[in-house]
């Protein structure tokens, strides 16, 4: 029994961001004109996707009780690089897709290495190095656009649907989380994330490598990044520095955290709750789309949904009177 209550205890906030997640998407279903059609699910699927990339990106360093503001940054520069590189014939495909994700890695781990070895607070560095990262996007791309030859059967198979009519975009999704998420979590490095999280100095005393755990959860957070300006490269076929998305994307990635019940004081959460805050966030703007709502009401309902999972997500600190009881 007690096993089962810490289970619970520990994917509370998952489950309430899958909770409401689901509750909204059947209010969209049951009121969209077309109903609950393959077209229908995919077109919400591959919205969801991109900010669920981006908030599994935010996820690893918040983890570390850090903040990323220059991941939406990354997914712009991404973008804007895939537009150039996805191009071609299989084998030159290939080859662009590994340099796309390898800048993310190393926009990620570039940030990681200021924080650790400079000793700066990470809001302070990723502000920095995402303006950095924005500057090299619209260096590449001052003008939206793509090249000819882009690989636009890689992007349909990517976007479109697979037999079923499941969506491929979420299967996609679903491959990243076991690919990087599962090893990440069950690894020493997860686990000393998680700890450096609660306690870095508790975290350090106890012989953790705390250094690469911070390092791995940017460089990881920077991967994230990348993948999801892949996508966003695959639905659009083009590249675009616009400062204006990234700035958005970074501020839903935090949403779409905290809904998803990761902790922005470190330590506790999941990505695959951030996945399901992600989801349930850009469920707001099809709701509105449903019900004929003016699109200026959708930062209202936003901010309304977003304090409403914090507020039930903080109600536990009231009963809370030592800080660690919170990661017991």
């Amino acid at each position: 029994m007690n096993d089962w209550r810490y289970r619970f205890a520990e994917q509370r906030g998952t489950l309430l961001a899958l909770l409401i997640f689901l509750v909204m998407f059947v209010i969209y279903v049951s009121n969209h004109p077309a109903g609950f059609t393959a077209n229908v699910v995919q077109t919400a699927a591959n919205k969801g996707v991109l900010l669920a990339f981006v908030a599994m990106a935010q996820t690893f360093v918040v983890l570390t009780a850090g903040i990323d503001l220059s991941v939406g940054m990354v997914f712009i520069l991404c973008n804007c690089l895939a537009s150039y590189l996805v191009v071609g014939s299989p084998s030159t495909t290939a080859l662009g897709l590994f340099a796309v994700l390898a800048t993310g890695l190393v926009c990620g781990a570039i940030n990681g290495l200021v924080v650790v070895f400079g000793r700066l607070q990470p809001i302070v560095v990723t502000i920095a190095t995402g303006a950095i990262y924005f500057g090299l996007a619209l260096l590449l791309r001052p003008n939206p656009g793509s090249t000819a030859n882009f690989n636009s059967d890689l992007a349909d198979a990517l976007t479109g649907k697979l037999p079923g009519g499941i969506p491929a975009s979420l299967v996609a999704l679903f491959v990243v989380v076991l690919i990087i998420w599962v090893p990440f979590r069950r690894s020493v490095i997860g686990r000393a994330a998680y700890a450096v999280g609660s306690s870095e100095t508790a975290a350090y005393m106890s012989g953790m490598p705390t250094r690469s755990a911070k390092l791995v959860a940017y460089a990881l957070s920077g991967l994230l990044g990348a993948i999801g300006g892949l996508f966003l490269t695959f639905f659009t076929y083009s590249g675009e520095a616009s400062l204006a998305n990234g700035n958005t994307y970074t501020l839903f990635s935090i949403a779409a955290v905290v809904l998803g019940g990761v902790s922005l004081f470190g330590g506790k959460g999941s990505a695959i709750g951030a996945i399901f805050g992600a989801l349930a966030f850009r469920t707001i703007g099809d709701l509105l789309f449903v019900f004929d709502l003016d699109p200026l009401w959708q930062p209202l309902f936003q901010g309304v949904v977003l304090l409403l999972a914090i507020c039930l997500g903080s109600a536990r600190l009231f009963q809370v009177k030592n800080r660690l009881d919170l990661f017991a």
